[in-house]
């Protein structure tokens, strides 16, 4: 690991923590070049499938379009970014127990839909209606009444 002050080439790890949401190992190091300490995360990629898109291309899982379009959905709601960074989380961790290569686009919208249903329901509708591409009122309509009679249910 690089030192961010000298950029000495060896540290040695003082100290490693998994993170609260067991995501990520946080370590600190010192420097064995100018003897300062700094912190590094480690976060598990290799788990992650790749992302087959509808038109066949293929590209690596992106945390970051996930959150994007979780925020966006989210936007002028009572939805705290750490929530949105727990969904996002679990998304992940779900892609990874399967254990699969590859996962469709289509998949992780559905997972990203079920994530905004249990979130908020005007953000759900928000993306339903952009993932989905209604065609007209009436699937926005029929799409309102499911919500609305399942949330009648619980």
């Amino acid at each position: 690991m690089k030192c961010p002050y000298c950029g000495f080439a060896e540290s040695k790890v003082i100290d490693s923590r998994t993170s609260k949401e067991m995501d990520a190992i946080r370590r600190r190091r010192e420097c064995l070049g100018c003897s300062k300490r700094f912190s590094t995360a480690e976060m598990l990629e290799e788990g992650l499938p790749h992302v087959v898109k509808k038109d066949g291309r293929r590209e690596a899982f992106d945390r970051g379009k996930i959150l994007a379009g979780l925020r966006k959905a989210c936007e002028k709601r009572p939805v705290g970014i750490t929530d949105l960074e727990k969904a996002v989380s679990r998304i992940e961790y779900d892609l990874t127990e399967r254990g699969e290569k590859e996962v469709t686009s289509t998949e992780i919208g559905r997972m990203v839909m079920d994530e905004l249903k249990r979130l908020d329901g005007v953000a759900y509708v928000r993306f339903a209606s952009v993932y989905r591409q209604f065609k007209d009122i009436t699937d926005f309509m029929e799409e309102l009444k499911d919500l609305l009679l399942k949330k009648g249910e619980t």
